[in-house]
Protein backbone atom coordinates (compact mmCIF):
# COMPACT_ATOMS: atom_id res chain seq x y z
CA UNK A 1 0.00 0.00 0.00
CA UNK A 2 0.92 3.46 -0.49
CA UNK A 3 -1.17 5.25 1.74
CA UNK A 4 0.89 8.50 1.81
CA UNK A 5 1.60 8.71 -1.87
CA UNK A 6 2.21 12.33 -2.60
CA UNK A 7 2.11 13.35 1.22
CA UNK A 8 4.74 15.79 2.73
CA UNK A 9 5.67 14.27 6.67
CA UNK A 10 7.51 15.75 9.31
CA UNK A 11 8.91 13.16 12.04
CA UNK A 12 10.71 14.98 14.93
CA UNK A 13 13.06 12.97 17.41
CA UNK A 14 13.77 11.01 13.92
CA UNK A 15 17.21 9.47 14.96
CA UNK A 16 16.13 6.56 16.44
CA UNK A 17 13.31 4.64 18.82
CA UNK A 18 9.63 5.32 17.44
CA UNK A 19 10.73 8.43 15.02
CA UNK A 20 13.11 6.24 12.95
CA UNK A 21 10.23 3.55 13.19
CA UNK A 22 7.84 6.05 11.93
CA UNK A 23 9.80 7.92 9.50
CA UNK A 24 10.43 4.66 7.57
CA UNK A 25 7.40 3.70 7.88
CA UNK A 26 5.81 6.75 6.40
CA UNK A 27 8.40 6.62 3.76
CA UNK A 28 7.82 3.36 3.24
CA UNK A 29 3.69 4.05 2.40
CA UNK A 30 5.07 6.63 -0.36
CA UNK A 31 5.70 9.67 1.92
CA UNK A 32 8.63 12.49 1.07
CA UNK A 33 9.86 12.55 4.39
CA UNK A 34 11.50 15.46 6.71
CA UNK A 35 13.39 13.84 9.29
CA UNK A 36 14.41 15.79 12.62
CA UNK A 37 16.69 15.49 15.42
CA UNK A 38 19.64 17.01 17.31
CA UNK A 39 21.48 13.77 16.88
CA UNK A 40 23.41 12.92 14.03
CA UNK A 41 21.42 9.55 14.41
CA UNK A 42 19.02 11.31 12.07
CA UNK A 43 21.10 10.88 8.98
CA UNK A 44 21.48 7.39 9.66
CA UNK A 45 17.60 7.08 9.79
CA UNK A 46 17.51 9.22 6.11
CA UNK A 47 19.78 6.50 4.68
CA UNK A 48 18.13 3.92 5.74
CA UNK A 49 14.69 5.26 4.10
CA UNK A 50 16.90 5.94 1.05
CA UNK A 51 18.63 2.95 0.61
CA UNK A 52 14.75 0.98 0.96
CA UNK A 53 14.10 3.49 -1.99
CA UNK A 54 12.16 5.91 -0.16
CA UNK A 55 12.09 9.29 -0.15
CA UNK A 56 13.67 11.55 2.79
CA UNK A 57 16.03 14.63 4.42
CA UNK A 58 17.55 14.94 7.51
CA UNK A 59 17.24 18.42 9.37
CA UNK A 60 19.10 19.10 12.76
CA UNK A 61 17.59 20.72 15.21
CA UNK A 62 16.15 21.17 18.46
CA UNK A 63 12.65 20.46 19.04
CA UNK A 64 11.65 22.66 21.84
CA UNK A 65 12.88 25.87 20.26
CA UNK A 66 10.97 27.90 18.58
CA UNK A 67 13.10 29.06 16.04
CA UNK A 68 14.60 25.79 15.20
CA UNK A 69 10.13 24.44 14.75
CA UNK A 70 9.60 27.25 12.54
CA UNK A 71 12.83 26.62 10.32
CA UNK A 72 11.79 22.81 10.05
CA UNK A 73 8.49 23.59 8.84
CA UNK A 74 9.96 26.75 6.39
CA UNK A 75 12.23 23.54 5.20
CA UNK A 76 9.91 21.09 4.72
CA UNK A 77 7.44 23.46 2.42
CA UNK A 78 10.49 24.83 0.60
CA UNK A 79 11.04 21.15 0.05
CA UNK A 80 7.83 19.75 -0.73
CA UNK A 81 4.95 22.45 -1.28
CA UNK A 82 3.51 22.58 2.26
CA UNK A 83 2.88 19.77 5.36
CA UNK A 84 0.53 17.41 5.36
CA UNK A 85 1.33 15.10 8.19
CA UNK A 86 3.75 16.70 11.21
CA UNK A 87 4.54 13.78 14.25
CA UNK A 88 5.56 15.65 17.06
CA UNK A 89 7.31 12.89 18.85
CA UNK A 90 10.90 14.24 20.09
CA UNK A 91 11.25 13.71 23.97
CA UNK A 92 13.73 13.26 26.85
CA UNK A 93 12.82 11.44 29.96
CA UNK A 94 14.26 12.99 32.46
CA UNK A 95 15.60 10.42 35.01
CA UNK A 96 13.96 8.56 37.22
CA UNK A 97 14.79 11.39 40.07
CA UNK A 98 12.13 12.26 42.84
CA UNK A 99 9.93 15.78 43.15
CA UNK A 100 12.43 16.54 45.99
CA UNK A 101 15.38 15.67 43.78
CA UNK A 102 14.52 17.87 40.35
CA UNK A 103 15.70 21.66 40.23
CA UNK A 104 13.41 24.41 38.42
CA UNK A 105 16.07 24.02 36.17
CA UNK A 106 15.21 20.12 35.73
CA UNK A 107 11.61 20.88 35.15
CA UNK A 108 12.17 23.90 32.70
CA UNK A 109 14.25 21.71 29.79
CA UNK A 110 12.03 18.76 30.14
CA UNK A 111 8.61 21.24 29.90
CA UNK A 112 10.61 22.70 26.57
CA UNK A 113 11.02 19.55 24.83
CA UNK A 114 8.11 17.46 25.93
CA UNK A 115 5.91 19.99 26.05
CA UNK A 116 6.35 23.53 24.43
CA UNK A 117 7.98 21.34 21.41
CA UNK A 118 4.69 20.04 20.33
CA UNK A 119 3.16 23.64 21.13
CA UNK A 120 5.35 25.26 18.93
CA UNK A 121 5.27 22.31 16.53
CA UNK A 122 1.01 22.90 16.45
CA UNK A 123 1.55 26.42 16.30
CA UNK A 124 4.01 26.52 13.33
CA UNK A 125 2.86 23.23 11.33
CA UNK A 126 -0.94 23.76 11.87
CA UNK A 127 -0.90 26.83 9.77
CA UNK A 128 0.70 25.17 7.29
CA UNK A 129 -1.73 22.12 7.18
CA UNK A 130 -5.04 24.16 7.13
CA UNK A 131 -3.39 25.79 3.79
CA UNK A 132 -2.99 22.45 2.41
CA UNK A 133 -6.56 21.94 2.75
CA UNK A 134 -6.36 19.52 6.22
CA UNK A 135 -4.00 16.84 7.14
CA UNK A 136 -2.92 15.64 10.52
CA UNK A 137 -0.63 15.79 13.62
CA UNK A 138 0.30 13.63 16.03
CA UNK A 139 2.24 13.96 19.37
CA UNK A 140 3.80 11.21 21.84
CA UNK A 141 2.67 11.66 24.93
CA UNK A 142 2.62 8.46 27.29
CA UNK A 143 1.23 6.43 29.93
CA UNK A 144 2.86 8.37 32.40
CA UNK A 145 0.87 11.17 31.48
CA UNK A 146 -2.50 9.05 32.40
CA UNK A 147 -1.66 8.59 36.38
CA UNK A 148 1.39 8.27 38.41
CA UNK A 149 3.48 5.27 38.56
CA UNK A 150 5.08 5.53 35.25
CA UNK A 151 7.87 8.15 35.24
CA UNK A 152 9.44 10.71 36.98
CA UNK A 153 6.95 13.64 38.27
CA UNK A 154 8.30 16.24 35.59
CA UNK A 155 8.07 13.87 32.74
CA UNK A 156 4.88 12.76 33.96
CA UNK A 157 3.58 16.41 34.10
CA UNK A 158 5.00 17.33 30.74
CA UNK A 159 2.87 13.89 29.03
CA UNK A 160 0.17 14.91 30.90
CA UNK A 161 0.34 18.72 29.39
CA UNK A 162 0.44 16.83 25.84
CA UNK A 163 -2.82 15.35 26.22
CA UNK A 164 -4.38 18.23 27.28
CA UNK A 165 -2.66 20.20 24.53
CA UNK A 166 -4.07 17.82 21.90
CA UNK A 167 -7.26 18.34 23.11
CA UNK A 168 -7.65 21.89 23.59
CA UNK A 169 -5.72 22.30 19.95
CA UNK A 170 -8.59 19.82 18.66
CA UNK A 171 -11.10 22.37 19.36
CA UNK A 172 -8.77 25.71 18.30
CA UNK A 173 -8.56 23.93 14.89
CA UNK A 174 -12.61 23.43 14.30
CA UNK A 175 -13.83 23.50 11.15
CA UNK A 176 -10.03 23.45 9.35
CA UNK A 177 -10.08 19.49 8.25
CA UNK A 178 -7.22 19.31 10.96
CA UNK A 179 -7.12 16.13 13.08
CA UNK A 180 -4.98 16.13 16.27
CA UNK A 181 -4.29 13.11 18.23
CA UNK A 182 -1.96 11.86 21.00
CA UNK A 183 -0.27 8.88 21.37
CA UNK A 184 0.54 7.42 24.50
CA UNK A 185 2.88 4.39 24.48
CA UNK A 186 3.87 1.67 27.26
CA UNK A 187 7.05 0.37 27.90
CA UNK A 188 9.04 0.47 24.26
CA UNK A 189 12.59 -0.12 23.75
CA UNK A 190 13.98 2.85 22.92
CA UNK A 191 17.03 5.10 23.73
CA UNK A 192 15.05 6.41 26.37
CA UNK A 193 14.88 2.67 28.06
CA UNK A 194 18.05 1.21 26.84
CA UNK A 195 19.85 1.46 30.37
CA UNK A 196 16.50 -1.09 32.01
CA UNK A 197 16.95 -3.02 28.98
CA UNK A 198 20.77 -3.46 28.93
CA UNK A 199 20.82 -3.82 32.87
CA UNK A 200 18.18 -6.86 32.20
CA UNK A 201 20.04 -8.88 29.75
CA UNK A 202 23.44 -7.91 31.66
CA UNK A 203 21.41 -9.94 34.88
CA UNK A 204 19.43 -12.20 32.84
CA UNK A 205 15.89 -10.86 33.51
CA UNK A 206 14.87 -9.85 30.19
CA UNK A 207 11.85 -11.99 30.59
CA UNK A 208 10.79 -9.94 33.39
CA UNK A 209 10.60 -6.53 31.06
CA UNK A 210 7.04 -5.26 30.58
CA UNK A 211 5.64 -8.21 33.22
CA UNK A 212 3.43 -5.70 34.99
CA UNK A 213 1.40 -5.76 31.61
CA UNK A 214 -1.44 -8.30 30.62
CA UNK A 215 0.92 -9.01 27.30
CA UNK A 216 3.52 -9.85 29.62
CA UNK A 217 6.21 -8.24 27.63
CA UNK A 218 7.56 -4.50 26.55
CA UNK A 219 6.97 -3.19 23.33
CA UNK A 220 8.86 -2.22 20.18
CA UNK A 221 8.88 1.47 17.92
CA UNK A 222 7.31 -0.15 15.12
CA UNK A 223 3.96 -1.18 17.14
CA UNK A 224 3.68 2.50 18.28
CA UNK A 225 4.36 3.99 14.71
CA UNK A 226 1.97 2.12 13.35
CA UNK A 227 -0.67 3.30 15.62
CA UNK A 228 1.35 6.62 14.02
CA UNK A 229 0.41 5.94 10.27
CA UNK A 230 -3.00 5.32 11.42
CA UNK A 231 -3.94 8.35 12.83
CA UNK A 232 -1.99 10.38 10.47
CA UNK A 233 -4.55 8.39 7.62
CA UNK A 234 -7.57 8.45 6.39
CA UNK A 235 -8.72 5.60 7.95
CA UNK A 236 -9.06 7.45 11.26
CA UNK A 237 -10.93 10.25 9.53
CA UNK A 238 -13.42 11.00 12.38
CA UNK A 239 -10.61 10.31 15.33
CA UNK A 240 -9.64 13.69 16.68
CA UNK A 241 -8.20 15.09 20.02
CA UNK A 242 -8.09 11.16 21.56
CA UNK A 243 -5.21 9.85 23.32
CA UNK A 244 -4.38 6.33 21.95
CA UNK A 245 -3.11 4.21 24.50
CA UNK A 246 -0.53 2.02 23.02
CA UNK A 247 0.92 -0.19 26.30
CA UNK A 248 -0.08 -3.78 26.04
CA UNK A 249 -2.73 -3.54 28.68
CA UNK A 250 -0.16 -1.74 31.77
CA UNK A 251 -2.85 1.23 31.74
CA UNK A 252 -5.87 -0.91 32.47
CA UNK A 253 -4.76 -1.18 35.96
CA UNK A 254 -1.13 0.92 36.54
CA UNK A 255 0.49 -1.47 39.38
CA UNK A 256 2.00 0.64 41.73
CA UNK A 257 5.13 0.26 43.65
CA UNK A 258 5.48 1.08 46.83
CA UNK A 259 6.57 4.26 47.63
CA UNK A 260 8.11 6.12 51.14
CA UNK A 261 9.08 10.19 51.58
CA UNK A 262 12.63 10.44 50.93
CA UNK A 263 13.05 7.49 48.77
CA UNK A 264 11.77 7.08 44.84
CA UNK A 265 11.01 3.91 42.80
CA UNK A 266 9.52 3.40 39.23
Amino acid sequence: MHRFQGKSVVVTGAASGIGRASAMLFAAEGASVIAADLSDGVERTVAAIVDAGGSAQAVRMDAGSEDDVAALVATACDAHGGIDVFFANAGVSGGAAGIFDQSATDWTEILRINLIGPAMAIKHAGQKIVERGGGAIICTASVAGLRSGAGGPAYSASKAGVINLVQTAAQQFSGSNVRINAICPGLIETGMTASAYEYARAKGVEDRIGRLNPMRRGGVPEEIARVALFLASSDASYVNGQAWVVDGGLSTSHPVTRQEFGKTSF
